[in-house]
């Protein structure tokens, strides 16, 4: 169907339908239920509410997130992750937050500053990013699986030594019983393709950093289908004296 008949049908301008189709006018509910009904497509319309209704909270800016520096945002993901009761976290580029080391955290944050001129809160936002670090060594039945592409460790985000020390973390992270580290080596065929970094809190969110934004993913097939990519990604990974092996072999060619 195109915009003039769908138009037709709705009793609408042409004009509307073609704003809404390109984003240049937000629906109203009302307009969704509308529209979905035209369509034959009525219980289209739940979901797209929720879409609607979450929009913001769906992509969140890093300008408006880090008017405050980003001290503040590591504190907000304390708070979410103090709460979870199961996290999975998989990172393609870069070390996950909870296991970076201060040297190494500082470097990140100052690369992320720089491209978004947030305030230079650095020393404050490493303290708050490695106090998340706690909920690591909490007893109890929470659980915590994070896993790593091999070629992270070769990204030059510090220098030398400071991602020797930061291999070294990774290592001794390994035995941590309240954990389960997985790394993804480089030239092991996979049943998936990494794309991006992401974070799956419990049954209910995904969290996915871009350049401009947090994109926060809370439908339940979205959630579904990331922990789908998660367990595809753990298949591939090394555990304990395996991904051991390899992250020392890793530390050694920081020279």
């Amino acid at each position: 169907m195109d915009g003039r008949t769908l138009a037709e049908r709705l009793g609408w301008p042409p004009s509307k339908v073609s704003k809404i189709q390109l984003g240049r006018q937000s629906p109203t509910e009302g307009d969704i239920r509308e529209w979905t009904a035209a369509c034959g497509e009525p219980q289209a319309a739940e979901e797209l509410l929720i879409l609607l209704r979450n929009l913001d909270r769906r992509y969140a800016d890093w300008r408006r997130q880090l008017r405050q520096g980003h001290a503040a945002v590591q504190r907000a993901w304390a708070d979410a992750e103090a709460t979870a009761q199961t996290i999975r976290s998989f990172e393609s580029s870069c070390v996950p937050g909870l296991l970076q080391t201060a040297d190494y955290a500082a470097s990140v944050l100052r690369q992320h500053g720089r491209l978004h001129g947030s305030p230079p809160d650095t020393d404050s936002a490493v303290a708050a990013r490695l106090a998340r670090q706690q909920v690591l060594y909490e007893p109890g039945r929470k659980r915590r699986f994070l896993l790593l592409s091999e070629s992270a460790l070769f990204h030059s985000t510090a220098s030398a030594p400071v991602m020797r020390a930061q291999i070294d973390r990774l290592v001794s992270a390994t035995t941590l019983p309240t954990l389960s580290l997985g790394v993804i080596p480089q030239r092991k065929q996979q049943l998936l393709l990494p794309a991006h970094g992401f974070c799956i809190l419990d049954d209910r969110l995904v969290t996915v950093e871009i350049y401009s934004a947090e994109l926060r993913l809370g439908l339940p097939e979205e959630v579904a289908l990331y922990q789908r990519v998660f367990e595809m990604l753990s298949a591939d990974a090394l555990y304990g004296a395996d991904a051991r092996r390899l992250l020392t072999t890793a530390a050694e060619s920081w020279v």
